[in-house]
């Protein structure tokens, strides 16, 4: 029973289809009761990800087929999230490198699948949507393949059996033309090329790989038992990163049965568990033996490139929303959030109240700001900053390769838009009946960029980047090319003063909304700031003349989604963020005030 088990995780670019495939599998393994509701994408647990229908945090399941047991882990494929994909690939002998038949490889199947073959996984890939028009799978393989060997894959890896169908009709096949019925066709592919998990015989080595949390026993370490058995009260050591030791021991053990976890007295190398009773561990710390630890090798993550200031509320509307405003909650969500976002980093400021937090990009800090506003948190974002290093004495910044799909004749304004902003074009080709455009930009011209893009284009645009290295700085990027309509004073907008002030600009708020002195309300026409009153009434006298009543006519208001926001505001602006609304507002509200502390800003 022993060798019965293989360990496959599933990696793509977003949107190719890994969730659904997962949907299937458990599906056709029967994991389910016939009458039992399961509905759609069964991973992504989380309003977050069903809402914006990506994977942001790796799940474990498991299936039995053929009386031998398979761990799947699912895997976010956003880059901002390589920090969960990297030590994930740990727990895996295979992977199931997923490619949609008409896109082909993107940039962050890239990233991943260089992760995945320099720890030595072996490959299957899977050509998901082949029903959908215009695809093209022999293109997509020869893609994959072209890919593999520029990643310097081995013989045996570039040796990778291909599996072509539709995760969302459930089938597969081993030939595209061909549909067949189900999808066990991938299924046997697992099993005759992903090598069962390795027996280490020895003493107990076991990394911890993710954390689960549960409201009853607390912290539950995840991970993959390397070596030896674990044992249901046995006593072990714990390793940290630094080499320190502390004893610990086990009060319970999990294996990952279907969607959830099973009680077991023990459980062998090879196989993934839950570990109940260790107190004070990190991600990437080794349990071990208790007489004789020996530490695995840590988990290197990929470091940070982008900073964010998180700060307590200060807008004359904290507290009104939110239930932790304090600066107390914030220091404290965010140490625990470090636990587990292992690519995740935090600096005190010299203010009590702010805290810097490094990520690694704008999705991956607004995911903690979004999950942190629906938990009841009231807090300011400042404007997202790249990091900066001194490389050889010289002054480097991170760059990203950045591809852009769009239809041929709006690519012209697309690469306009890019090299305004420091970018080099060095790939045009057609990919059926797009543009395929490739660009090395700087990691600081992207923030901003893809409204710009979207707008340009007619929505039309698919965009993706990925981290490519530290390059010499590139020089000074133009900003917003406009300013920005400020509020005089606290009070509610009114629709006659709207009304007016139209033709200065583009509102971002509705009549009959609170607002505050200071707060953004639009964007002007012109490139400085301009302070406005929206809160006054129409006067109101016992004169009445013919057509002074017209109809008030107010074009509707722009939103702003939070990425959207932390890509607009300037270097003097603030984002506050509360569980119901998410307003833009200058730091300094005072209009003598902002005169006062201007230059602060000029030079950054």
């Amino acid at each position: 029973m022993q060798n019965q088990i293989r360990n496959i995780a599933i990696i793509a670019h977003v949107d190719h289809g890994k969730t659904t495939l997962v949907d299937k599998i458990l599906h056709s393994c029967a994991i389910f009761r016939d009458n039992q509701e399961t509905g759609e994408l069964i991973l992504d647990n989380n309003d977050l990800e069903r809402e914006r229908g990506i994977t942001i945090v790796s799940k474990n399941v498991s299936v039995q087929y053929k009386g031998i047991k398979i761990n799947i882990i699912d895997t976010p494929g956003h880059a901002d999230f390589g920090g969960e994909v990297e030590r994930v690939l740990k727990m895996a002998d295979g992977v199931l490198l997923l490619c949609d038949a008409f896109e082909g490889a993107m940039p962050q199947t890239r990233f991943v699948t260089q992760k995945a073959l320099a720890l030595g996984l072996k490959p299957i890939v899977v050509v998901n949507k082949v029903d959908k028009e215009n695809c093209r799978p022999e293109e997509v393989y020869e893609q994959i393949f072209e890919l593999f060997f520029n990643l310097e894959a081995t013989e045996d890896q570039l040796d990778f059996p291909v599996i072509y169908g539709s995760s969302k009709q459930g089938w597969m096949s081993t030939d595209y033309k061909v549909k067949t019925e189900d999808i066990f066709p991938l299924m046997d592919a697992i099993l005759a090329n992903i090598p069962p998990a390795p027996i280490s015989e020895g003493t107990l080595q076991m990394q911890i790989t993710s954390l689960d949390y549960s409201s009853f026993v607390g912290r539950i370490a995840v991970g993959r038992v390397a070596r030896g058995t674990i044992k249901e009260n046995q006593p072990v050591s714990l390793v940290k990163r630094d080499g320190t030791i502390q004893k610990s021991r086990i009060k319970e053990l999990y294996t990952f049965e279907g969607l959830g976890k099973v009680k077991v007295q023990q459980v062998n190398s090879g196989d993934i568990c839950a570990v109940v009773g260790i107190e004070g561990f990190d991600i990437g710390d080794t349990i071990a033996d208790f007489d004789k630890p020996e530490q695995l090798e840590v988990i290197h993550i990929d470091e940070p490139t982008m900073n964010m200031l998180f700060t307590i509320n200060t807008s004359p509307f904290f507290g009104k929303e939110g239930k932790f405003v304090t600066s107390r909650h914030l220091r404290d969500r965010l140490y625990k959030e470090m636990e587990k976002n292992l690519a995740l980093k935090i600096v005190e400021t010299e203010s009590p109240d702010s805290y810097l937090v490094y990520g690694r990009g704008i999705l991956h800090l607004s995911v903690l700001i979004e999950t942190m506003r629906r938990e009841g948190y009231e807090l300011q974002v400042g404007q997202p900053q790249v990091i900066v290093k001194e490389i050889d004495g010289a002054k480097c910044e991170p760059i990203e390769v950045l591809t852009v799909d769009v239809p041929g004749e709006v690519a012209g304004k697309v690469i306009e838009l890019v090299t305004q902003r420091k970018g080099d074009l060095l790939v045009m080709e057609p990919k059926g009946d797009l543009q395929h455009l490739e660009f090395e930009i700087p990691a600081r011209g992207i923030i901003g960029l893809r409204n710009n893009v979207l707008t340009a284009t007619g929505g039309e645009a698919i965009m993706a980047h990925r981290f490519k290295a530290y390059e010499p700085w590139k020089g000074t990027i133009p900003g917003r090319a406009n300013g920005v309509l400020v509020s005089m004073d606290t009070g509610k907008t009114t629709a006659f003063a709207i009304d007016k002030l139209q033709d200065r600009g583009r509102f971002h708020i509705d009549p009959g909304v609170d607002i505050y002195e200071g707060q953004i309300l639009g964007e002007h026409i012109r490139d400085n700031d301009l302070v406005i009153n929206l809160t006054k009434g129409k006067q109101l006298t016992n004169m009445r003349a013919s057509g002074s009543d017209t109809n008030v006519r107010i074009s509707p208001a722009i939103k702003f989604s939070l990425e959207e926001s932390m890509e607009y505001i300037q270097a003097d602006e603030y984002i506050e963020v509360t569980p119901q609304s998410i307003r833009m507002r200058k730091i300094y509200l005072n209009e003598n005030e902002r005169k006062i502390n201007a230059k602060k800003f000029v030079n950054q």
